[in-house]
């Protein structure tokens, strides 16, 4: 594929905030060998930790986790990381979708999702 020459050095950073094992399982092998460096966070509260201390380019953020909704930390990223590209997922209904770009959030996947899309939206963002 000629998207992945396009930029043949490692993306600084694209953090996964998602709390089901299986989906970061998922993520990780979707974008295996496609120059992504990643890291997860289970919760919103690691993620404050670790943007505290690291810079990322990305952020895959879910919806529902286990202290509180993704949507509602599109803001505290955008307000503290404004450089950070936001890519939110979610399985619920479509008005979610809405909502997280209203809120800052720079594209919507609706799970299920295909790899080439999520990638192709990474790079996009990156690009």
């Amino acid at each position: 594929m000629s998207n992945r020459t396009i930029n043949s050095k490692k993306i600084k950073k694209t953090l996964i905030i998602e709390d089901e094992s299986d989906m970061c399982l998922l993520l990780n092998i979707m974008l295996n060998g496609k120059d992504v460096e990643l890291d997860h966070v289970k919760s919103l509260a690691a993620a404050k930790e670790y943007l505290a201390k690291e810079d990322a380019s990305v952020i895959i953020l879910d919806n529902k986790l286990p202290d509180g909704y993704g949507i509602d930390f599109i803001s505290y990223i955008k307000s503290n990381y404004p450089a950070i590209k936001i890519i939110m997922i979610s399985g619920y209904d479509a008005s979610v979708e809405d909502v997280a770009l209203d809120n800052g959030a720079d594209i919507f996947l609706q799970k299920p999702f295909t790899k080439d899309k999520l990638y192709q939206s990474m790079m996009g963002l990156l690009n």
